[in-house]
């Protein structure tokens, strides 16, 4: 369930985009990430089949699969300086503000450990990037 209302379109990071319809505050919760939770082991065999993974594990042999019934939130996309961040807890994903968010602006979250293991090249534009995922 997303509680502020956003739209999805072409992003300058990568691929499409989360934008803000509205002013989101700070320190409030956007919503819920959609998607199917699948097994740990489901989930690593899909994100070898496909290019664009959209996979959060719960640590406890789960993950949600956020290409299967996904939300506006499923296109997030990683910055090394975020304005969300992630919560991962009770079997859900959930986004919340860090700061006041401007209407239209792109909602972005620093994804933290990834599959990737720094090999994939960050292309946030944050004057703080690290320079890879």
């Amino acid at each position: 369930m997303v509680q502020y209302k956003i739209f999805n379109k072409k992003s300058l990071i990568d691929g499409t985009g989360a934008f803000a319809v509205q002013t989101i505050p700070p320190k409030r919760k956007i919503g819920n990430l959609g998607g199917e939770i699948i097994s740990l082991r489901e989930a690593r065999k899909r994100a070898a089949m496909t290019k664009r993974v959209a996979m959060v594990e719960f640590g406890d042999g789960r993950a949600l699969d956020a290409s299967v019934n996904p939300n506006e939130l499923r296109y997030i996309n990683h910055s090394c300086s975020p304005n969300t961040y992630m919560r991962v807890c009770y079997g859900k994903v959930e986004f919340y503000a860090l700061r006041r968010i401007k209407k239209g602006e792109e909602l972005t979250c620093d994804y933290g450990p990834t599959h990737h293991d720094g090999k994939l090249k960050c292309s946030c534009g944050s004057a703080n990037c690290k320079g890879y995922l």
